[in-house]
């Protein structure tokens, strides 16, 4: 554990990856690693150095740019290269860790009305102080907009101008890139692909190319679709950018993730149900994330923490599931015999009893 300041306070929070080594008693307590995505990560595309309280960070893009090489599409692992997922972060995974780490995948009802972009911001960045990438601190390349206040226009406009000062293009060698994490308001037409315009930076839009336009679209279709459907749902954008010979801020890779209105991460119709229903509770629930893995993998959906008498790992089992998705469902459940499990096959029907 150590003393960190957050939002004003000074308050006690857990070193990077550890809640997992806490008693569920604690209230520092995270379901363990290999429940999620993040159980293949630990000790090759993030390595925990537990004396200083630091995870450094093997990404599989790069935070710099040589030519016009075309922008990449963070896509989503597929299932033949499952095996090399754990050798660095994808664009999606970092995301997921980032939100991981910042405690975001954590909710009670008693947080209600309580997680804004302001608090949700703060937790990103201190969880960033805590990373380290091969450039030095990850703190030092990630952008998180500040909540926007029309009378503080032009002092925010300044603050961010200083920030991103060093991706100045000085016209040799490689071009710095920067990542952004912000809330998307809006991909707004262009001549050619779209802008960009990110919630609380109103004033400041990035160039999306018109072939990453389409891939976009493609390979996000599940989030686009919730987010059209639902105007009450976050869409969340994490990407590398940095300036052309224009001056332009352009897209270089992207992803994105849908989430509740209270910033909980979900995939699935039925697991925004879920999460619905453990919304309303007072018991606090984490959500389990993917990271690298693709979506023929088993991860728990949501871990109940607090022993009641035991923690509960919640899965869900898609219709389509196969024999191999059955089997590595049950590998997962019999190495933690210390949590219960609650299990909804949706092709079966409703949702079970809550435990």
């Amino acid at each position: 554990m150590y003393i960190a300041r957050f939002d004003g306070q000074h308050l006690i929070k857990r070193m990077p990856s550890s809640g997992g080594s806490h008693d569920p008693s604690c209230g520092a307590y995270q379901p363990p690693h290999e429940l999620s995505g993040l159980g293949s990560l630990i000790g090759d595309a993030i390595r925990i150095d537990e004396e200083k309280g630091v995870a450094a960070l093997r990404l599989d893009f790069p935070l710099a740019k040589t030519g016009s090489r075309p922008a990449r599409v963070a896509e989503p692992s597929l299932s033949d290269t499952v095996k090399n997922a754990s050798k660095r972060l994808s664009l999606r995974a970092l995301l997921h860790y980032l939100w991981h780490e910042g405690e975001l995948t954590e909710w009670t009802a008693a947080w209600a009305g309580k997680r804004g972009w302001g608090r949700v911001r703060a937790s990103l960045i201190e969880a960033a102080r805590r990373m380290t990438v091969s450039s030095g601190s990850f703190s030092e390349v990630l952008f998180v907009p500040e909540v926007f206040h029309p009378e503080e226009k032009s002092a925010i406009a300044a603050r961010r101008a200083m920030t991103l000062g060093v991706l100045a293009n000085s016209g040799t060698g490689k071009r710095k890139l920067m990542v952004l994490v912000g809330e998307v308001k809006e991909f707004a037409e262009a001549r050619s692909g779209r802008r960009l315009v990110v919630k609380h930076m109103p004033d400041y839009q990035l160039v999306i190319e018109e072939e990453t336009w389409k891939r976009l679209k493609k390979i996000f279709a599940n989030e686009f679709a919730f987010w059209n459907a639902d105007p009450a749902l976050h869409i969340v954008t994490i990407l590398t950018f940095g300036l052309n010979a224009a001056g332009l801020a352009v897209v270089e890779e992207m992803a994105l993730m849908i989430t509740t209105e209270n910033w909980i991460p979900f995939e699935t119709a039925h697991e925004r149900q879920l999460l619905e229903r453990l919304a309303r509770l007072r018991r606090k629930s984490v959500k389990g994330l993917r990271f690298n893995l693709s979506p023929d993998k088993p991860v728990v959906s949501v871990t109940l923490p607090e022993p009641r008498p035991d923690p509960v790992a919640m899965f869900i089992v898609p219709a389509d599931a196969d024999e191999a998705y059955e089997v590595a469902l049950l590998g997962m459940i019999d190495a933690r015999p210390e949590m219960r499990t609650w299990i909804w096959h949706v092709g079966e029907g409703d949702m079970p009893m809550m435990p």
